[in-house]
Formats: structure tokens, sequence, C-alpha cells
């Protein structure tokens, strides 16, 4: 990782911000590949006129497109990827009705601007300022932007993951939190659990009946007590319903799960031990799913010489970059599940991410465009 002999650049914070105001005022929620792709289309229009290479595959399963934007320089050979999603959590709608863009303070709000909407043009600022300056970085830079990570990137994974394996390394732009980054996130495990009873009449044939319910909730206390804070362990009953009427004894029921393990080996446990699952009831029986929704994203050697080269940079600078270690899920997960280092959680500072109240702080956008030149500048 060499560093080159270059003054630091000037950075104008309020061309920054207005970029960023330009992405969120495209309100892009997954579920609407249309929505998604409007905002697809701009990026790769600022792109372009860039004079940058890029691709789009074609969106499936009713979700937007997958844009690769390439630098004019560098060839083919391993890179640095740069991570980003263009969806996010918020239906149309909420920009005018429940979290406008404004400017309190230090604080500008907007639905998805701090997860990730200000990490993801913190990044292509950084780039566009680079090829502004006539520069060209020691390694060719990718940046892939997908269109449905907030559900777990269903239809990208396997293009992340043919990117990441011919890149060195991976930066991933999600929302810094108290100015931190992320070395390691847990895995993630989903499971849909369908409960199979017997109706009968609630009141003259109570008797006949076998409730799919009652067995559904010996099944949600008996997984809900598998969560273990000392080793990192979650388990939360998202959702759950079930039955038809109020008086007929519930038929059928089901639930779906989201288990979180920093381990491997916890994880497959987990799913071990799901997948043995006996009813309590014996006229009762249960079907079962599981699926490893992201793999553990491990601290790997290769992100700890990555972070610490970042932190060099981020106190030239004049800020402290921080670890942390997250119980959420990226697209860094399976990247770094590759054994690729990558660094998560450098996009902007700010509170709020999947809540109505979600802002970044202003202040933090000229010192991490800053951090992002020079890691581009630098990494080689």
């Amino acid at each position: 990782m060499a560093e080159t002999a270059s003054n630091l650049p000037v950075i104008d914070g309020e061309e920054v911000l207005a970029g960023i105001r330009r992405w969120v005022e495209i309100e892009t929620p997954t579920l609407d590949g249309a929505a998604v792709n409007r905002l697809a289309d701009l990026v790769q229009s600022e792109a372009a006129a860039l004079g940058t290479e890029t691709d789009r595959i074609p969106g499936r399963d009713g979700f937007g497109d997958i844009l690769t934007v390439r630098s004019p320089w560098g060839g083919d050979g391993p890179g640095i990827l740069v991570l980003s999603h263009l969806d996010t959590v918020h239906a149309v709608g909420t920009l005018e009705n429940d979290n406008p863009f404004r400017r309190e303070g230090d604080r500008v709000y907007g639905p998805g601007i701090f997860d990730m909407k200000s990490g993801a043009y913190l990044a292509f600022y950084a780039f566009q300022h680079l090829i502004r300056s006539g520069q060209e970085t020691p390694l060719p830079l990718t940046f892939l932007y997908i269109p449905e990570e907030e559900i777990g990137s269903p239809t990208s994974r396997q293009v992340i993951e043919d990117a990441a394996r011919r890149n060195k390394y991976v930066l991933v732009t999600e929302p810094a939190h108290g100015g931190l980054c992320c070395t390691a996130r847990k895995g993630v495990l989903h499971v849909g659990i369908k409960v199979h009873g017997r109706p009968a009449h609630g009141g003259s044939r109570h008797q006949d009946g076998r409730s799919a319910l009652r067995e559904l909730a010996h099944q949600i206390i008996a997984l809900e007590s598998l969560t273990d804070y000392e080793r990192g362990i979650t388990v939360n009953v998202g959702l759950a319903s079930g039955g038809s009427f109020i008086n007929v004894v519930p038929a059928e029921a089901e639930a779906k799960v989201c288990m979180r393990a920093p381990e491997t080996e916890q994880l497959h446990a987990l799913e071990e031990h799901v997948r043995a699952l006996q009813p309590v009831d014996p006229d009762v029986s249960l079907e079962i799913t599981t699926e490893i929704n992201r793999p553990v994203f491990p601290r790997l050697e290769g992100t700890v010489r990555l972070l610490e080269h970042a932190q060099g940079i981020c106190r030239e600078i004049g800020f402290e970059l921080e670890e942390r270690h997250s119980g959420g899920g990226s697209d860094g997960n399976f990247t770094a599940a590759l054994g690729i280092p990558t660094l998560d959680g450098l996009g902007a500072d700010g509170h709020g991410h999947h809540t109505l109240d979600e802002y970044i702080l202003f202040s933090s956008l000229e010192p991490r465009a800053r951090m992002w030149v020079r890691l581009f500048e630098t990494l080689s």
C-alpha cells in the first residue's frame, strides 16, 4: 500500500451535498424496480459524462438493474471494488410526507440519506474529483451499484462475488456510526416455520381441534430463548401469523425468524438445531425452511491492514477512524467470506437508518470525501 506524494485535494462540501440531494430525491424502495432504475439512470448518466465505462445487467424478479462503472484507466488487473446499493427501505412518498430533504444545523435529513445514498455518492464524488484533476490511481476502480441489498441481494450476490474475485480490495459505502468503520459482521440465518394443525369449531367441538397457533407459540418461546448476548447470538421472530376466524381452532400458522451469529460454526449449529425441531403436540406437524442469507463477515488479516492504512490517511486529514464489529449484514459479508480484504462503513456519519428520523452530519462530508480520494490515490 504505497502512498503517492500529493497534497490533500480541495473538496467542496456544498457540492457533495448537492450531489447527495440529487440521489436522495429519487426515491428507491427495494421492491419497486422501476424506481430503483430511475436512480441507476442518473448514476449512469453522471458516470458517462466523466468518460467512464458503464455496464448494466437487467434486473429480474421485479428488482432493478445492476450497474457497474469502471475507471478509464488500469485495464482489467485486480483493483479496488467499491460496493454500494441504490435501494432503500422507504416507500415512495416518504420524501414528501414523513422525512423531507432539509438541513437543520449540522443535520441533513432525507429517506435513505444515511443508508446509504450519502456514502455511495461520497465515493462517486471522489472518483469524479480525480478525473477532473487529471489523476489516475495506481489500481483500477470498479463501482458496483446493487438494487436490492436491503433484502439480502438475492439477484445480485453472484455478480458481487464474481466482481470481488477480480479485485484486490473491497470498500463498502455503508454508513459510518459515530465515525466508526466496520471490519466484521455477523452472519444471518433466515428461518421459516409453518405449522399444520387441525381445524374445529372453537366452541362446540374445541376438543377436536389442534391449534397451529398454540404450537407456534411454543416454538417461538423456544427459539427466542436461544438468544445469547455473551456469545453474540440473537434470535428475532419478526413475523408471525395464523388462523382464519375467531371461532375456529387455527389450522395453519407461520413465522419468519432472523438469527445472527458472529462465527460460521455458530450459524451452522443454529441451522442444524432449527431443522431438528419437533412439535410439542404430536398431532401437529412442522414445515421448516432455512437459508443463510449472509455468511459471516470475518475479521481478516488483510482487512486489518486495510484498516490501519485508512486510519493513517484519516489522521492526515484530521480525524480518527475507529473500528467496530456489527450485528447488521451488508454486501461486504459476501466479499469478506471469500477472503478478500473488505473495509465497510466508509460512508457519511449520521443516525437513524431505516427510520423516519434518518439524517447525516454535514460536517462529516468533506473529511470523508478527502478520505475516499486518498484511499484511491494510495492503495496499490
